[in-house]
């Protein structure tokens, strides 16, 4: 049994967008038994996406495509799939009279280019029952296939209400996978790749994979099998082996965040902690409030941005500024032990930086964070350069910063940085 999945975008094949449809595809599909064994990307070309359907007709039993449905004219793929397969475009008069009623509520931004959303492929079976978003399933010889749109919640939608049970209802895999997630931070792609290539011959009952997920990577294990308690040994086997290669650059397992394994951990400890914010502006403080009664350990955030707000907010000394700068060691030491001072806190978490575009120097580039945690009478202090947009380097700060807080209740080194 072969399955393929077609991404089709020339945001795709740009590098202007990250294919995501590809990704959720296949792992619901691999959830369920269900392995792909292909996953082409083509921009939005009649030719090129003639050959790929040809191509998945001729040699898969089921094909799931992705883009190109909406009404604009470089939306080829129903008009591709009609031609490919033989199927005239009709127009579907049920979902034109609903297409009609639902764009009374936009007025004047009804188009007639809406109207060919309702022309499709010959035998096309709308997926959406309620017809509120666009979709459509197609058979050919022995293969099925379905045409999901490209935004990716309404893909998502379609995929888990529709796509997989109808595949399950015409295929029942002999064996069905089971799955754990690792979740890594600190580590780049290239290094997990290579404790991949010894881990592939050493364990040969299990299946390996991993994705970006900025700013951390997440390992996934795969076991298949018809024995549960054998295929939790295995899963369990592997997972110890990584962890113990990796070490403390695994945070957590499944869905647990960051925040998440902060919160335990102070909870654990009966620790509180505050947090002082300049370029992050108040990213670390929402995080930590994202967890359910985060309020019995994180006591209070203060957003510092200006110079000002630093001195009096904080008590950092003017000189200090004056002498080191906003963004310097000297700063986010006082930073830390300031807003730990005045919300009298176990610990005192602060981040300083430049998060662009504008503000970088020869000395403290944009992408420049500063990282001071006060702690038992201590203060660690670290400089990091972080890549990307003014959103990435936020992100990045925030997230390196709420992983000093991980490291020391685990009593692990921090990451270093520059």
């Amino acid at each position: 049994m072969l399955i393929e999945i077609i991404v089709i975008g020339n945001e795709l094949i740009s590098g202007e967008t990250r294919d995501l449809n590809g990704w959720y595809a296949s792992g619901c599909l691999l959830s369920f038994g269900l392995e792909v064994n292909e996953i082409t990307t083509v921009g939005d070309n009649y030719e090129t996406l003639s050959a790929v359907l040809k191509r998945a007709v001729g040699r898969s039993d089921f094909v799931v495509v992705t883009g190109g449905l909406g009404p604009t004219d470089d939306d080829l793929t129903t008009e591709t799939a009609a031609t490919v397969l033989d199927r005239p475009l009709c127009c579907n008069k049920s979902l034109l009279n609903h297409i009609r009623k639902s764009a009374q509520k936009l007025g004047p931004l009804w188009s007639p280019s809406l109207e060919k959303l309702a022309w499709l492929p010959r035998g096309a079976r709308i997926l959406d029952p309620n017809r509120n978003i666009c979709g459509y399933s197609l058979s050919k010889g022995n293969s099925q296939l379905y045409f999901l749109p490209g935004v990716p919640e309404q893909m998502r939608e379609l995929m888990d209400r529709f796509v997989i049970p109808d595949i399950l209802r015409r295929y029942k895999p002999a064996s069905v996978p089971r799955h754990r997630k690792l979740r890594v931070y600190g580590l780049s792609e290239s290094h997990i790749a290579d404790v991949f290539k010894g881990l592939r011959d050493e364990l040969k009952g299990a299946m390996f994979g991993f994705y970006p997920s900025f700013p951390e990577n997440h390992i996934t294990i795969t076991v298949r099998g018809e024995d549960e308690s054998g295929i939790e040994r295995e899963l369990t086997r592997a997972e110890d082996k990584i962890r113990d290669i990796l070490g403390s650059y695994v945070f957590a397992s499944g869905e647990k965040t960051m925040e998440e394994v902060i919160g335990e951990l102070l909870m654990e400890r009966e620790m509180t902690l505050s947090v002082a914010e300049s370029c992050t502006g108040g990213l670390i403080g929402h995080r930590l409030t994202s967890v359910s009664g985060s309020s019995q350990y994180f006591e209070r955030g203060a957003i510092v941005y200006s110079n000002r707000s630093k001195v009096e907010m904080l008590g950092v000394r003017q000189k200090t500024i004056d002498s080191h700068g906003a963004v310097s060691d000297q700063t986010v030491r006082e930073m830390a032990v300031g807003v730990q001072k005045a919300a009298d806190t176990d610990m005192g978490l602060a981040v300083t930086g430049i998060a662009g575009p504008l503000g970088g120097t020869t000395d403290k580039p944009v992408g420049t964070v500063f990282i001071g945690l006060s702690v038992d009478r201590k203060v660690f202090s670290g400089r990091y350069l972080f890549s990307g947009d003014r959103d990435k380097i936020k992100r990045a700060s925030a997230h390196m910063a709420l992983d000093w807080v991980r490291r020391y209740l685990h009593g692990y080194p921090f990451i270093p940085g520059i």
